[in-house]
Parts: C-alpha cells; sequence; structure tokens
C-alpha cells in the first residue's frame, strides 16, 4: 500500500554552513492552506522515515485522528563524523548548524507550511546524539521548540550540566523521553560500547526536580536500535500531537 500523506523535498543553501542541506517534508493526506499544522523537526531525518516509519504512522494516526494536524520534516547528516560535528554541543559545526536550523529551516517551513507560530505547536525530535541536540536547542530556544523527543539520547556531563545551568521555565516546555533497560551497554554508531541509561536516569531526575512538563518512559528490555524506537513511535506521537491549539 502506497503512501497516503505527500512528500515534498526543499535545499537550503546554509549561509551558515556553506553547505546544501536537503530538507524531507511530509504532508497528511488531508493537508490543506485552510488548516494550521504542528511541525515535527526531526534530525537522522532519513532514518526516522525509513527505520522509524513515520510515514506510515503519520497516516494511520491522522487516519484515526489520535493525532492533530502534523507536518513531519527530516533533516539527515552526511556521515557519522558530521553528525557529531553537528549535534553534539562541542562539536565544531554545533553552533553554525543550530543556527541554520532556527534561521534558515524554520523560516522555510513557516513560508510553506500553515502554522500558529507558536513553540507548543513546533517540536524537535531525535534519537541518540540527535535527541540530545532536540533538548540542547529546545533550552536556549525555547520560544521555537516548545516540544522535545528525545529517543534513547545520549546523555553526558556536557548535557547534564545544560539543564543544571538553563534559567528555562521547563515547566514551559513539553519534553518526551525513553530509554531501554538494556541500555547499561549500548553499542553506539562508532562500534564504542557505553552505558546510556545510567546518565538517562540522571536526567529524569533533574528534569523532575526542575518541574519540567516531563513524560519518561523505561522500555523493558529495550536496547540502542531502531527496532524498540520504531516500536515506541505510536505512543511517542499521540502522546506529543493530540492537542489541538
Amino acid at each position: 500500500m502506497g503512501r497516503k500523506g505527500t512528500m515534498i523535498n526543499k535545499e537550503i543553501n546554509s549561509s551558515y554552513l556553506n553547505e546544501t542541506k536537503q530538507i524531507k517534508i511530509y504532508k497528511p493526506e488531508s493537508f490543506s492552506p485552510l488548516y494550521k499544522y504542528n511541525i515535527c523537526l526531526m534530525q537522522d531525518g532519513n532514518d526516522y522515515f525509513q527505520m522509524g516509519r513515520i510515514a506510515t504512522f503519520s497516516d494511520r494516526l491522522h487516519e484515526s485522528e489520535e493525532i492533530t494536524n502534523t507536518v513531519f520534516i527530516g533533516i539527515h547528516y552526511k556521515d557519522r563524523q558530521d553528525r557529531r560535528k553537528k549535534y553534539h554541543p562541542s562539536g565544531e559545526q554545533y553552533e553554525a548548524y543550530t543556527k541554520f536550523v532556527v534561521n534558515e529551516v524554520i523560516p522555510l517551513i513557516d513560508e510553506i507550511i500553515p502554522t500558529l507560530l507558536l513553540g507548543k505547536t513546533r517540536a524537535i525530535m531525535g534519537d541518540s546524539l540527535a535527541g540530545s541536540f532536540a533538548l540542547a536547542t529546545a533550552l536556549r530556544y525555547p520560544n521555537t521548540f516548545g516540544k522535545v523527543i528525545m529517543h534513547s539520547p545520549y546523555i553526558d556531563e556536557v548535557m547534564l550540566n545544560l539543564v543544571k545551568e538553563t534559567k528555562v521555565d521547563l515547566s514551559s516546555i513539553d519534553i518526551y523521553h525513553t530509554i531501554g533497560t538494556k541500555e547499561d551497554n549500548a553499542t553506539l554508531s562508532d562500534g564504542k560500547v557505553e552505558d546510556l541509561l545510567t546518565p538517562s536516569r540522571k536526567l529524569n531526575q533533574l528534569l523532575t526536580n526542575k518541574g519540567a512538563s516531563y513524560t519518561y518512559h523505561e522500555l523493558e528490555d529495550g536496547n540502542h536500535t531502531w527496532k524498540y524506537w520504531q516500536k515506541e513511535m505510536p505512543r511517542t506521537l499521540t502522546s506529543m500531537f493530540s492537542e489541538t491549539y
């Protein structure tokens, strides 16, 4: 069965990155310029579309009316090294990439998708290191992104300190965070094995203590793979995109 929605591709010649980035935009079947839409901006975009089956879930959940009007936008990386440079707060292109997202991608989306131009109608989503980027970006630009979705985020002391030091009222950002119970021994994309579960539990405690508007799930026997993130996707999307503003 083919997709019910429509995928369109756009290119941005980024003045911040000095490179051309492709943006994939998936609109629901019922898309109309007469409606207003939530926006879900996904780092690791191709992975979310292919392994996360975002388009399929979008079709299904829009049809069943379990989510309200939502457009999914994906931005992808060139390779593992490029991903690290752009997504991690210590990466050499992190600042430029963040400005690209906020100052080039969002204005493009606002130009072609009718939105309410409110942070609460814009989500930023990512897995692993892309999940860390999502949280860090929303902490810096809470008026741009009022929702954060993290699937098994890569949390280190840099990320924990960002949360500790933020002056943002975390009750104003809806945060959704999952981690697998077997990710205390997670194999990352570079082949390294790390404990991601313990830092996620620290982040959970920190966000809870700071009064965040926060949903946290530990996935039983889950590990650091798309098998578990894909299974989690319907709950993620219905939790974050069921409201009408």
